[in-house]
């Protein structure tokens, strides 16, 4: 049987830290069950004694103590949740106490400093999101000059996904452009897309994984069909060799992946 653990996320913002930060230690346990509840906005006493509240409940339901997975800043509140029946992991305290001591510094223990609206890191990212978004699939071509980056594939290779994380994670400002049947009837670059060489990379996918995604969108069509797909990904491969573009199997990595991948290869900032 698969053991059970419940998990809570806890912060006085988003949570988003804590989450990402706590599943990828979760990951690395797989014969286990994890229950998450997630605790965002844990800003006032009330609400640390409604968290507080809801650990106790899972812990005398569970024959194990909840795992608490915290970004919380106030340290009052913080104290309350880690002096309840959990195992307590604090993100906040564990890494801003060494770094205090490292840097010689006090910090500013401000509430929401990576997620704030007003920084120019935060707009960035906006900005590249709604790049991405106009210049989808083709689309907004005419900006292609301003992209850092233009993803080429057949549909239905992970292109938009992967744009959308670098502009949301990175504030990269990616487009993409499919290739079609009469963008692969030779190895010549497609024209609007010469000017570009240089911000092009291209992926690619096996034709199996590709006939089983197309089969969801468009099933039994010539489109999804196995030798479509062959067909398509040998053309889009010869293209990318012919042209020295780099590319990247999306077959069996996650969107994380191809983009940390495509970021280190082409150096982008």
């Amino acid at each position: 049987m698969t053991n059970q653990r419940t998990v809570f996320f806890i912060s006085d913002r988003t949570g988003i830290t804590a989450e990402a930060l706590g599943n990828s230690l979760l990951s690395q346990f797989e014969n286990i069950e994890f229950n998450e509840i997630h605790l965002s906005f844990v800003d006032t006493f009330d609400k640390a004694k409604s968290a507080i509240g809801k650990i106790n409940n899972a812990s005398a339901k569970g024959n194990s103590l909840p795992l608490v997975f915290s970004t919380q800043i106030n340290a009052e509140y913080r104290e309350l949740i880690k002096n309840s029946p959990c195992i307590f992991f604090d993100f906040f305290d564990t890494f801003i106490s060494k770094m205090e001591r490292s840097l010689n510094l006090k910090s500013s223990h401000t509430i929401g400093r990576l997620h704030n609206p007003n920084s120019n890191d935060y707009s960035s990212r906006i900005n590249s999101i709604n790049f991405s978004l106009g210049s989808d699939d083709g689309l907004g071509s005419k900006n292609y000059a301003q992209a850092d980056i233009i993803l080429i594939g057949v549909s239905r290779s992970g292109k938009t996904p992967s744009c959308l994380f670098m502009a949301l994670q990175y504030g990269i400002k990616a487009a993409n452009y499919p290739l079609i049947d009469q963008d692969l009837t030779n190895t010549e670059l497609p024209e609007i897309l010469q000017p570009y060489k240089n911000k092009l990379f291209g992926l690619r996918i096996k034709p199996e994984r590709l006939c089983q995604i197309r089969e969801k969108r468009k099933g039994n069509s010539a489109y999804a069909s196995i030798g479509q797909c062959q067909r398509e990904i040998k053309r889009a491969e010869d293209l990318y060799l012919a042209n020295n573009i780099s590319f990247l199997d999306t077959t069996q990595i996650s969107i994380e992946e191809i983009s940390a991948k495509i970021i280190s290869k082409l150096s982008l900032r």
